[in-house]
């Protein structure tokens, strides 16, 4: 009766707490607004929240679905509509303005990056290139988005090194102008690296004096040594330490970290911060410092260190002197400086570690100590998640495997070409991993050299374990050379197995993007 009554719409509040659950699962999505006009009108808001997809750096292929963009463009004012004919859209591509619902209002997260990637590959492909055309549609989507009140959740800042800043100043100067957009964000990103522009700074002063709700911030910003980088270090750190709710942050590769991280200890969120992130970190520099800053973080809960540099026995004795408690969830490592010290770290924090790795660029000069270090958390770390092999050149990995079955669910094993016997190890783990996978995954990456004989023991003998997301990646392009998913006859077939196929970046889940979203 219950059930019932929550698909005939007379329990709404329950039935909308149901639907938040499938936030960006959006085939559920789109199933929930065909069931009636209250599961529609409760699906669609989260079906655009974020519609812009993300850019694939290394992909040769872009996603094609840009529908979303022609209804944003039937939004457009008259004038504007115009102007598109003018440069040589269809008109047949602009969706009546009949539409039941105010897309542009439902947008969450704004990513500048996103949404010029977005407007310049559905360009490219209506009408061809053309310049004077993006930065048209670029604006009249940054302002619709403004004028329909738009309120953002998340708010990232994303400049590669070949970005053209001029869209960046553009953007600017709008959100600059209607503060209301930005006001109640929650999640920052800043991750700079086309860097000399003094809207930056603008903007950093502009957020620490409009926005106090922020709950996660990202940081990967180069320093320098001019003058803007030192402004926007310091504006940076006002920001974060000006926070009330700050409750995770994350340190990227370029950040200049002694300044920004000693202010921890003594800001606002010194009682809130509970996770931190290192990404590419080198800790040279704050190995000082770690334990005088860490011992102020009042609710420090969790530390993750991924593939940072300088893990010596200065760091690993700072970490350990810290008096309050909190927990190692996270080690990914790409050197092995001293086994002894990351021994002791790891014999520390062996029962909270959950998240673990080796480069896949690991050389051989690491080969005995990794071995060793294999075999310490294979005998002391139960409780492992995420595992990431490196390169997969020892038998012991089948081991650790079998050893984490009741734990392990995201399991990634890469080879690369800057190894020689790489089609060895390819073979050997193609042939032997599937007998010890655990009875269920829920994300399996293989980037291996594959031959056809080989895959095809490795799936009979993984038969029996059931992989929620499996990714398959051929280093050498020796499998053929067409993309699956673009095979339309085959991916129906697959269908009819409840298999759907998709492009490998769609899934593709690095452990960053997993500690990030996960924590």
């Amino acid at each position: 009766m219950a059930c019932s009554k929550i698909f005939s719409g007379d329990l709404p509040e329950l039935t909308n707490e149901i639907i938040q659950y499938f936030r960006k699962d959006f085939s559920t999505l789109y199933s929930c607004i065909l069931i009636n006009r209250l599961w529609c009108r409760l699906a669609i808001p989260l079906l655009w929240e974020d519609p812009f997809p993300k850019k694939y750096l290394f992909s040769k292929i872009h996603p094609t679905n840009y529908h979303f963009i022609e209804i944003y463009l039937s939004k457009l004012n008259e004038d504007i509509k115009t102007k598109l004919y003018e440069y040589g859209v269809n008109n047949n591509l602009i969706i009546s303005n009949t539409l039941l619902f105010n897309y542009p209002s439902f947008i969450k997260y704004l990513n500048i990056d996103k949404i010029l990637n977005s407007v310049q590959t559905w360009v490219y492909t209506v009408v061809g290139k053309n310049q004077e055309l993006v930065n048209l549609i670029y604006g009249s989507l940054l302002e619709m988005f403004i004028e329909n009140e738009g309120n953002l959740h998340s708010f990232e800042v994303i400049l590669p090194i070949c970005y053209d800043v001029n869209y960046f100043n553009k953007s600017i100067d709008l959100i600059l102008q209607n503060p209301n957009l930005t006001h109640n964000i929650r999640n920052l990103t800043f991750r700079i690296y086309n860097y000399n522009n003094q809207n930056i700074i603008k903007l950093l002063k502009f957020l620490y004096s409009n926005c106090n709700s922020i709950s996660s911030m990202a940081l990967d910003f180069p320093n320098y040594g001019d003058d803007y980088s030192l402004i926007s270090e310091k504006c940076l750190t006002q920001i974060y330490i000006s926070q009330n709710n700050l409750k995770k942050i994350s340190f990227g590769s370029f950040v200049n970290l002694y300044n920004p991280f000693l202010t921890l200890k003594n800001s606002n969120c010194s009682n809130t911060l509970n996770t931190i992130i290192f990404y590419f970190i080198d800790f040279k520099n704050i190995i000082s410092i770690l334990q005088e800053v860490f011992d102020q973080l009042n609710v420090l809960e969790s530390i993750h260190i991924l593939y940072c540099n300088s893990l010596n026995s200065d760091f690993v004795q700072q970490i350990i002197k810290v008096n309050n408690p909190f927990k190692l969830r996270s080690l990914f490592i790409n050197k092995i400086l001293h086994f002894e010290s990351l021994q002791l770290l790891l014999q520390k924090f062996s029962d909270c570690l959950e998240n673990f790795g080796f480069a896949s660029m690991m050389f051989n000069e690491y080969n005995e100590p990794k071995r060793q270090l294999f075999e310490f958390i294979t005998k002391y770390c139960k409780n492992i998640r995420y595992f990431e092999s490196g390169i997969p050149d020892d038998n012991i990995i089948y081991l650790f495997i079998e050893n984490n079955q009741n734990n392990i669910n995201y399991l990634t094993i890469e080879a690369n070409t800057y190894n020689t016997d790489y089609e060895e190890l390819s073979s050997i783990v193609l042939q032997n991993l599937g007998q010890v996978l655990p009875s269920k995954l829920e994300y399996l990456c293989l980037s291996l050299s594959f031959t056809i004989s080989d895959l095809e023991i490795f799936l009979k003998n993984s038969q029996n374990t059931f992989i929620k997301k499996l990714l398959i990646s051929d280093i050498v392009g020796r499998l053929d050379n067409e993309f699956l998913f673009t095979l339309r006859n085959e991916v129906n077939e697959f269908k009819l197995h409840n298999i759907i196929v998709k492009e490998f970046h769609d899934l593709h889940s690095s452990p960053y993007i997993f500690i990030d979203n996960y924590f």
